[in-house]
């Protein structure tokens, strides 16, 4: 025989999940407290498997439908300062064959460290003009995520050429030429910004 929850228990979980549903299905507790659902109701959908764990303190409609992205939407949601950077936003521009196994994450020089236990992440602190720069977001599973644009991609990839490899800056360069979309106006812009200028002209001049 069924157990019967109290009615005011199952009026706190309908309440719970049509919150989460108005919010795509998922929620920082940090939200959700605020928007009225208790610990106490959050832990019970949890262990009781009607809520998935994505990561501290971030929690999904277990019946959901699954996450095209759900790395970059969990970052997305646990630093929503934070921009996707680097070979990160490589991969989803398409400048790249490489596939990143952490999130390449931008933050600003003076911001808190990031708290994330999963997924990884790789974080650089970027100085205000070059953290404010080319910033574009992208509406992911529901979610908005902010990626650098390819040109501002390009200009962080050659600034740090040591880190990823000179290598994989030259190819982004040359997958964006193939792409046919090239505004080398706004690809100088972008490297006079993070102070790379004379670095990429030379490439710019034998690529584009």
């Amino acid at each position: 025989m069924a157990v019967r929850r109290p009615k005011l228990e199952r009026t706190a979980l309908d309440k719970a999940k049509t919150l989460f549903r108005k919010h795509g299905g998922m929620m920082r507790m940090a939200d959700a407290v605020q928007a009225g659902i208790h610990r106490a109701t959050l832990y019970s959908m949890r262990d009781s498997g009607i809520l998935e764990q994505l990561s501290r303190g971030l929690y999904r409609l277990a019946n959901s439908p699954p996450l095209a992205n759900p790395d970059l939407v969990t970052v997305a949601l646990r630093v929503p300062r934070g921009v996707v950077c680097l070979v990160s936003a490589l991969a989803l521009h398409d400048l790249t064959t490489q596939i990143p196994h952490e999130v390449w994450l931008a933050v600003p020089r003076d911001s808190e460290p990031p708290r994330v236990d999963y997924p990884p992440i790789r974080v650089f602190r970027f100085a205000s003009q070059a953290f404010a720069a080319g910033v574009e977001t992208r509406d992911m599973d529901g979610t908005k995520v902010r990626v650098y644009s390819r040109e501002k991609t390009l200009a962080d990839c050659f600034k740090y050429r040591n880190k990823i490899g000179l290598d994989t800056a030259v190819e982004a360069l040359k997958r964006y030429k193939q792409q046919g979309r090239i505004n080398a106006e706004a690809v100088m812009q972008q490297a006079q910004t993070c102070r790379v200028a004379n670095v990429m002209r030379p490439y710019l001049e034998a690529v584009l």
